[in-house]
């Protein structure tokens, strides 16, 4: 039976040099700025100048570069909540809630507590609070996975616009400050993080779990049980690991750190609660921790230089009178780019006829041609012997 061979197949590759791994992601990277010189140009804008205003706008400045860093501790934050759900192949999708109910606890003790407690002791109660809150909010999922196999994808996204909502009625509601104005009043002095370099300290906290996350996920004994039960399920049941326990272990860790960027970001950054205070947060740290191949070392740089692009993104409008819309385009094409070239760096193209391989699969064997007299060759002996034995 005759099948036709399409025209491309996509084959894994099994290796890659680290050089020309990095040598496609700069390329990638070039042909972004190139594709985003063309915007530029279609709206009448020198590229150039355009590319140096947003590089002057978030790193010329002492102020820019202030505001870079409160744009990168929340992603790197919540990049290093996902990364352990991701590497046990958990695909929460849920950290956009866990962040908000993280900042509502925190809030609550900054609104009702501030009077009679010290500083230090209601930051650390505050941060207490939102990991308990954000970790519960993560094991709901978790729970009915292991329990009755749900989908955790839709289940922890849905949670997201509970957790919203329910800040949503806290908003206009119980925790209405002057009425009618749908919000929150500013926390009391005590309640805020303290800063260091005029940023708040949100930025050590990051970093530290950084280095933590590196250790926990590479030399300890539940790091290796994510890193087993993501490679294959009924290998961690064989290997005697408790599958039901790890993945609520791990989803309530998740949750926990998702609940201590939302302290950050309503205590350091927002000194309030709003019902987007996640401000999509969530699902950028996504691209951070698939572009960075759950490398915590590796969200760092990329969640500064996203960072940067959003920095520099909204310079371009107030400097150039570009378009919000326009410097959208611009850093979603470089994300695109960035994302599109991992799958280069995972997957090779083989086209029809072109490679060794489908030569090798699709070439017929060759039949040895045997003449008559080597043939009469071969039997002549046999003959021979049988006409002895008559004889």
């Amino acid at each position: 039976m005759n099948t036709k061979e399409p025209l491309i197949r996509l084959a894994k590759r099994e290796d890659m040099a680290r050089s020309q791994m990095w040598a496609i992601r700069l390329g990638a990277f070039l042909f972004a700025i190139i594709l985003g010189g063309l915007i530029f140009f279609l709206v009448d804008s020198n590229p150039v100048e355009a590319y140096g205003t947003m590089i002057a706008g978030a790193l010329g400045k002492k102020s820019g570069l202030r505001q870079v860093a409160k744009l990168a501790i929340p992603l790197l934050g919540t990049a290093l909540a996902l990364a352990p759900c991701f590497k046990m192949k958990y695909w929460n999708i849920g950290a956009e809630g866990q962040i908000t109910m993280g900042a509502a606890a925190a809030s609550f003790f900054a609104l009702k507590c501030y009077q009679g407690l010290p500083s230090v002791a209601l930051l650390i109660i505050m941060g207490i609070a939102s990991m308990v809150f954000g970790a519960f909010w993560a094991m709901i999922p978790a729970y009915f996975k292991s329990k009755w196999g749900t989908n955790e994808t839709l289940f922890t996204l849905m949670l997201n616009y509970i957790a919203i909502g329910i800040v949503g009625w806290l908003q206009g509601g119980p925790w209405e400050g002057k009425p009618g104005s749908q919000i929150i009043p500013n926390f009391d002095t005590k309640a805020v993080l303290p800063k260091l370099f005029g940023v708040h300290i949100g930025w050590i906290i990051v970093l530290v779990l950084s280095v933590v996350m590196f250790i926990y996920l590479e030399y300890t004994k539940h790091g290796f049980e994510v890193a087993v039960l993501g490679e294959s399920e009924n290998t961690a049941r064989y290997a005697g690991m408790n599958v039901a326990l790890v993945t609520v272990r791990t989803a309530a860790m998740s949750g926990a750190i998702a609940g201590l960027v939302g302290f950050m970001l309503a205590s350091g950054t927002n000194q309030t609660l709003f019902s987007g205070i996640a401000a999509g947060a969530g699902f950028t740290a996504i691209t951070v921790c698939w572009l960075s191949q759950l490398n915590p070392f590796a969200m760092i740089g990329i969640s500064v230089l996203l960072a940067v692009l959003s920095k520099g993104a909204s310079t371009l409008q107030t400097a150039l009178s570009i378009p919000a819309s326009v410097s959208d385009i611009i850093t979603g094409i470089i994300l695109l780019s960035m994302l599109g070239c991992e799958f280069f760096i995972n997957y090779r193209m083989i086209f029809r006829g072109k490679h060794e391989e489908i030569q090798k699969t699709m070439a017929k064997p060759k039949v040895e041609e045997t003449s008559a007299e080597e043939i009469g060759q071969k039997v002549a002996p046999w003959d021979a012997a049988e006409e002895k034995e008559a004889e």
